[in-house]
């Protein structure tokens, strides 16, 4: 490997990880963007919805196993930092067997988790019946999307960004050009939308796993079972993804909760909500990639057993997530209007999202924070504090759903989302000196 632990962290190294992933992230959230402003370019408001709570069951289920990028990140960081070819290897086999697996018994188990999901976020009769028309085509992607978030966070542990970004950018246009297709030109609706999605993430595996092929053999790695199986490694690594699995799922419960909610006040106030959620997202998607950047550049810190280059990274990461965060609340801010009108015909629609702008402009600025401790937790592996303050923060929430939404509406349910983030926030920082004297004990 190439890395040298004694290597500074530079605003240079910084961008050279978080630009690529920057550029594949936003192409993310955009696939929601285009699919709403495909599906809204249909008369009724209730397509809309219908994609927005479906694509709320499959964030619920593939970012419940997002433990899979997380995990295999901080340890290929680590591994990288710490100089140990077999164990990054090893890494890359144990999460593969793991995100196959867990792939094919989500689609055994489709059935019940499609009436679960439904009957629990209820909506219209209109939307149950093409959201559960999408789920239907995209579960059979289970298995390579959890495959793909396993090199992801493989690659970028490894600081080959420019490889994620290729893989990720891929997937996410691939994506958009076959809805574009399926549903302007061939007449689909929510089907020809969870067909697009089906077809980008098994094609988008398989370039992945080319490329990972490519690296280990560059690396003149070899296999070794006996490493990969070492009960003592897995059962660690078991563990570790348990508790980024439920720090994942309170993180996702608290956005379909948000989801869920939005649902029960009508097919209107969904779809605006769904509008300006996309908005956060690709600012969230942005910020973000500075959040990969401190995953890999603490983790081979940690591995590397250098702190000063640990505390380099986590302050040059952050002042570059601040600057794109408050960016990105004064492009909403600004902008959101046009936005809105760019993604939606549903004067009803535009008229409601406006409303509630000020709220999703906000998003991008106090999610800061809470985006980089996930980072730096994740690259030093400390996922006991994940977990735990993960808990903590989405007991605040509720608390704050409970005693805001029934006074002020959806104007409450936008203030305890933006009180979510600040609490994750100021819950993270109170772990960061346990978190540095453990990584440097």
């Amino acid at each position: 490997m190439s890395f040298d632990p004694k290597s500074p962290v530079t605003h240079r190294s910084v961008l050279t990880v978080a630009v690529p992933i920057m550029l594949s992230n936003v192409s993310e959230p955009l696939i929601g963007v285009v699919n709403t402003a495909v599906i809204g370019q249909l008369p009724d408001p209730y397509y809309i919805g219908a994609i927005a709570v479906g694509a709320l069951i499959f964030s619920f289920i593939f970012w419940g196993f997002g433990f899979l990028r997380l995990s295999t990140g901080g340890l290929s960081a680590q591994a990288t930092g710490a100089g140990d070819t077999p164990e990054l290897v090893a890494v890359l086999a144990r999460s593969l067997m793991i995100g196959l697996v867990a792939g094919f018994g989500l689609i055994a188990l489709s059935p019940l988790i499609r009436e679960v999901a439904f009957d629990l976020i209820g909506g219209s009769a209109h939307i149950l019946e093409h959201g559960e028309t999408y789920f239907n085509y995209r579960i059979w992607a289970a298995p390579a999307a959890l495959s793909n978030y396993c090199v992801m966070g493989w690659f970028i542990g490894q600081s080959k960004a420019r490889l994620a970004f290729m893989v990720q950018l891929f997937l996410n246009l691939t994506n958009m050009a076959l809805s574009a297709l399926f549903v302007l030109e061939l007449g689909m609706t929510s089907d020809g939308v969870g067909l697009a999605s089906l077809i980008a993430e098994w094609s988008a595996v398989t370039l992945a796993l080319v490329l990972a092929w490519s690296v280990l053999r560059n690396m003149g790695a070899h296999v070794s079972w006996p490493r990969i199986l070492d009960r003592g490694r897995l059962l660690k690594t078991l563990g570790m993804n348990g508790d980024v699995m439920i720090r994942t799922l309170c993180l996702v419960f608290a956005f379909t909760w948000f989801t869920a909610r939005g649902a029960r006040a009508g097919d209107v106030v969904i779809a605006a909500n769904a509008v300006l959620i996309n908005l956060f997202e690709v600012s969230a998607y942005l910020i973000d990639g500075f959040a990969y950047a401190s995953e890999a550049l603490v983790g081979q810190s940690v591995g590397a057993k250098n702190r000063a280059r640990f505390r380099a990274a986590i302050r040059l990461t952050s002042i570059w997530a601040m600057v794109v965060g408050l960016s990105c609340s004064l492009v909403i801010w600004f902008a959101g209007p046009m936005l809105i009108d760019m993604m939606t015909v549903s004067e009803a629609v535009r008229e409601t999202a406006r409303i509630y702008l000020p709220w999703a402009a906000i998003s991008p600025l106090l999610g800061v924070i809470c985006f980089q401790f996930d980072g730096i937790f994740t690259g030093a592996m400390a996922t006991k504090d994940m977990r735990n303050m993960m808990i903590v923060s989405l007991g605040i929430f509720m608390l704050a759903w409970w005693l805001l939404e029934a006074p002020f509406g959806n104007h409450g349910l936008w203030a305890a989302l933006n009180i979510f983030f600040v609490a994750r926030g100021v819950t993270f920082f109170s772990r960061m000196g346990s978190l540095e004297r453990r990584a440097f004990a």
